[in-house]
């Protein structure tokens, strides 16, 4: 589960100064003592408001805009390591779709009160096989297919053939380090609607400090291209 997330709200008072009315004569100002003294705010009142809008602005941003995640779990291994913690941006996915090789986190199709992160691999519309550790993409714009170079994958051990056909609006994900992994291999293809957003900035540790870590372009021409797999 995510943690809570509080940004700190920095509020400036600026003293209000009213004039004064003065004689001409330069005499000392009277104030008439039927004029009701300016009533002044209780300090709970301040921070009551302040409070209300804290919260108005804090919601929208974290349902809409961006939302902060601690990894847990070795399935993202070396990309990614336990309690290392990520903003994920919310806003694109809705002007974009998902493309391959981006990190996204999900809610899990099984558990949606659980949050996984794993990276694209198959799209709408691919075929997605697996044999002998090597991942290969077949498609409309490739239907010869093309093998996927994954160096970021840190182990994968060969495995019976595997093969799935995405549909509309399904992704299917893995984790980098495959043999770890919980994906889409063990419980199925991702629905789009289930995507929370991509990895769009690691905050923590600040020696890992990066923007959209763990990226990778996947398009077919960085790949090797090929009919069969090895």
């Amino acid at each position: 589960m995510p943690p809570y997330f509080f940004p700190s709200i920095l509020v400036a008072r600026m003293s209000l100064f009213k004039k004064k009315n003065t004689t001409s004569d330069a005499s000392s100002v009277v104030t008439d003592a039927a004029t009701p003294l300016e009533k002044q705010e209780h300090p709970l009142t301040e921070i009551v408001r302040f409070s209300i809008i804290a919260i108005l602005i804090v919601i929208p941003v974290r349902m809409f805009i961006a939302q902060p995640f601690i990894v847990s779990g070795a399935s993202m291994d070396d990309t990614f390591h336990s309690g290392e913690y990520l903003i994920v941006d919310q806003l694109s996915y809705h002007l974009n779709n998902p493309d391959r090789g981006e990190v996204v986190v999900f809610r899990y199709p099984r558990d949606p009160s659980k949050f996984f992160i794993k990276r694209v691999i198959g799209m709408p519309g691919d075929t997605v096989s697996i044999e002998n550790a090597q991942v290969t993409i077949r498609n409309e714009a490739n239907p010869d297919g093309f093998t996927l170079d994954e160096p970021y994958v840190k182990s994968m051990q060969p495995a019976p053939r595997f093969e799935e056909v995405l549909g509309d609006r399904e992704y299917f994900v893995m984790g980098d380090n495959r043999d770890q992994s919980s994906d889409s291999r063990a419980w199925g293809v991702l629905q789009e609607e289930r995507i929370v957003g991509r990895a769009y900035m690691r905050l923590f540790p600040p020696s890992e400090f990066e923007f959209l870590p763990g990226a990778a372009d996947m398009s077919p021409g960085n790949e090797s291209t090929t009919t069969t797999s090895q």
